[in-house]
Order: C-alpha cells, then sequence, then structure tokens
C-alpha cells in the first residue's frame, strides 16, 4: 500500500510515530511530491511542533508556490505563534488558490479578531457560519463581531442559536444578556446572566451582570 496513505490512516489511527515513518519513507520514495511534506507538517503541527511543521510546509511550497494546503499550514504555524498578521496572510493566500473550506475562513477571522480588526473578520465569519452551520464556534464568533459594529439585535439572534446549538455555552448566555441589556430588557438579560452563572459559577463578568440587573429590577 501506498505509504502516504499508510501515514495518513494512521494519523487517523493516532499512531503517530507510526505515521512519521510512513511519511518520512514516502519522502524518500519521491522527495518531489509537496503533498508529501504538507501532510507530514500537518503531523507536526499536531504535536505543536510548529517551528519543525513550518518548515515542511515551506519545502511544499518551494515545490509547489500555489499549494493551498501548505499555505493553510503555514497560517495555522503563524497563529500558534502568535504572528496574526502572517497568519491571516497565509490563510488568504489559501482560499485564493482554491481552498474552499469553513475552517480557512474562520481562522482568517480569528487571526483579524486578534489584531482587533472585527469589522474585516465580520464576513469571514459570516461566511464560515454560511458554508456550516453547525459551527457554534463560528456562529459566536460572528456574533461577537456583529455586537462590536453595533448590530445588537442581530448578535443577539446569533447567540440564541448558539445556545439552542450548544446548551452549555455559558459566554454565549453573558453575551445575550449584554445583548437584551443594550435593548433595556432587563428581566430577560438578568435569566441570561443567571443561567451563564449556573453554568459556570466562576463568570465573572455574568456575575457582575447579574449583580447589576437584578440591582435594576428591585429598583424598578
Amino acid at each position: 500500500m501506498d505509504k502516504n496513505l499508510l501515514g495518513i490512516e494512521a494519523m487517523k489511527n493516532g499512531e503517530l510515530e507510526k505515521a512519521a515513518q510512513y511519511f518520512t519513507e514516502a519522502i524518500e520514495n519521491d522527495p518531489s511530491d509537496p503533498v508529501l511534506y504538507v501532510n507530514f507538517g500537518n503531523l507536526l503541527a499536531s504535536v505543536e511542533e510548529f517551528e519543525k511543521a513550518g518548515n515542511f510546509f515551506s519545502k511544499a511550497l518551494e515545490l509547489d508556490p500555489r499549494s493551498a494546503a501548505a499555505l493553510y499550514g503555514k497560517g495555522n504555524v503563524a497563529y500558534e505563534k502568535g504572528d496574526f498578521d502572517k497568519a491571516a496572510k497565509s490563510f488568504t493566500a489559501a482560499m485564493n488558490e482554491g481552498l474552499e473550506e469553513a475552517d480557512a475562513y474562520f481562522m482568517t477571522g480569528m487571526s483579524l479578531v486578534q489584531m482587533n480588526k472585527e469589522r474585516l473578520a465580520l464576513p469571514y465569519f459570516m461566511r464560515a457560519v454560511e458554508m456550516n452551520s453547525e459551527d457554534a464556534d463560528a456562529r459566536f464568533q460572528y456574533g461577537l463581531c456583529l455586537a462590536s459594529q453595533g448590530e445588537i439585535s442581530r448578535a443577539a439572534r446569533e447567540f440564541e442559536t448558539v445556545i439552542s446549538q450548544n446548551p452549555g455555552h455559558a459566554d454565549a448566555y453573558y453575551n445575550l444578556g449584554v445583548a437584551l441589556s443594550f435593548e433595556e430588557k432587563t428581566k430577560q438579560a438578568y435569566d441570561m446572566f443567571s443561567k451563564a452563572v449556573q453554568i459556570q459559577p466562576d463568570h465573572v463578568l455574568a456575575l457582575n451582570g447579574k449583580k447589576i440587573t437584578g440591582d435594576a429590577l428591585k429598583e424598578s
């Protein structure tokens, strides 16, 4: 059987040392195939060997400068190393080369958020949600970006959907509470903060929101 396929199968089964051996043999047999370097890079990234992973992705790009998978891998490495500008550019380059996957849009959005560029991140999260409506993490980030741009009602709807997808998402309850507070729906906001605290008793922001809205309800 093809060594590369054996390596991929070993990775799926969590047999990482065996996968590394197969990928090494595959590269020795065909050192000009960029896919092999991408796969080895993905393996190294999965065990947080980001520096080494980056070297393999770079080698893949030497062989094929338009390798979307290698560009995406470089983006992941840059993100993990905190170089968010480089990460965003790598993810965007991967998409320009045909990588049409929700994760690529999500990671581009996350890179931009890390640079406090929520307005630019917004369309990437929107696209990620369009491509994978079940991705609660992408939808939550989309909601946060909407809220940051003053789109409170739209943000609230996204947080409600996140909660329906993941009823244990304390941060979604908290942010829905904030949105409801902006809309002066104090009792509903209090209930959301209370739910967040119920899920995560040490949620400081939710505890504070619960106290503020609770005091407001007593005074009304």
